[in-house]
């Protein structure tokens, strides 16, 4: 790892810090709301990450195992659930892809090794999933009577960062192992995914201080 990678990872994960930070802040004009979860998910991530970096001082654990079967589920699972059962309000469309995307455990435990901190199947499956929510949020934010007022929608912001981190990124882990062959263009990558990581969680924070509090 490069120093500009030390330094954009150090910053991705007190950027994550931050976003928790910030929405703890405004939990409570949002705490009958939707976005309460949103922002008790920022907490919860935030903490999953510094369980990833320092975890191993105070305790012995399995960081694969921890990632593939508990902070990664929890990201796809908990968006699902924004995008489809909240923004969308079709509930049964997030079971029925929470139900897809925990299905895709059972190729990755017979098939392919467990050793990764990311499982390329369920990760690359999972993003596809998300992938057709985005397109489906846009869809619904264009066509929608306040598409002029875009920018005091949370969902904007929350669905760019998304955009970028997760959809931007889903090639670097599906062709994560032959990525690693080519050092320049992985290196190329990998500073994308920081970076983006960082814009994402900073477009995060700024859904809880521009995005108008009747949204939901």
């Amino acid at each position: 790892m490069t120093d500009f990678q030390k330094v954009l990872q150090e910053s991705l994960i007190w950027t994550e810090g931050f976003a928790a930070v910030i929405s703890l802040l405004y939990f409570t004009r949002e705490k009958e709301s939707t976005w309460k979860y949103f922002s008790l998910y920022l907490v919860l991530m935030f903490l999953c990450e510094a369980m990833g970096k320092w975890g191993h001082l105070l305790l012995s654990y399995d960081k694969p195992k921890f990632f593939n079967y508990f902070v990664i589920p929890v990201e796809f699972l908990f968006f699902y659930w924004l995008y489809a059962a909240k923004s969308f309000g079709k509930p049964r469309l997030f079971y029925m892809l929470s139900f897809l995307y925990l299905l895709s455990f059972l190729p990755s435990e017979f098939f392919f090794t467990s050793k990764k901190i990311i499982f390329s199947f369920n990760y690359t499956f999972g993003c596809l999933i998300l992938m057709i929510l985005v397109v489906m949020e846009y869809y619904k934010q264009i066509n929608s009577s306040e598409i002029l007022n875009f920018s005091r929608n949370k969902m904007f912001y929350i669905n760019l960062g998304v955009t970028l981190f997760y959809i931007g990124t889903l090639p670097f882990w599906t062709f994560f192992s032959l990525l690693s062959e080519y050092t320049e263009l992985w290196n190329l990558y990998f500073n994308y995914f920081l970076i983006t990581g960082i814009i994402m969680y900073l477009l995060f924070s700024i859904s809880f201080i521009w995005g108008k509090q009747s949204s939901s």
